[in-house]
């Protein structure tokens, strides 16, 4: 993964993957997960979240938002973002992407935020896995 992440829970309180304030994974401004410019997480520059290419959150290689190996955002196995166990991007409970709670270690991706992703996928043929990930989405 690259050494650009966001907050990708579901908790809406500060620092929480849906918090739209500093720090948030929904921030719209510097740096944050929602963010257009270098280091956002809708940047389509290298290191964005929008970015297709080596450790962008839509790169579909190895430490790509779209990879399904190991690591990868679309991978379903332990540390993938389509992952249902502990620390996974699909994960209800504590540190899971799909957690709605606070917590000290959130679940963080280099992904655009899911409702990005999800239409993403949508439009590039794979509905089979925006599917999925909508049913996990509140």
């Amino acid at each position: 993964m690259t050494d650009n992440t966001w907050p990708r829970d579901q908790y809406t309180g500060p620092g929480g993957g849906r918090y739209t304030g500093p720090d948030g994974g929904l921030y719209t401004g510097p740096g944050g997960g929602a963010y257009t410019g270098p280091g956002g997480g809708m940047y389509t520059g290298p290191g964005g979240g929008m970015y297709t290419g080596p450790g962008g959150g839509l790169y579909t290689g190895p430490g790509g938002g779209l990879y399904t190996g190991p690591g990868g955002g679309l991978y379903t196995g332990p540390g993938g973002g389509l992952y249902t166990g502990p620390g996974g991007g699909l994960y209800t409970g504590p540190d899971g992407g799909m957690y709605t709670g606070p917590s000290s270690n959130p679940y963080r991706s280099n992904i655009p935020p899911w409702h990005v992703l999800v239409e993403y996928l949508e439009q590039h043929g794979r509905r089979d896995l925006a599917n999925l990930i909508r049913s996990y989405l509140r």
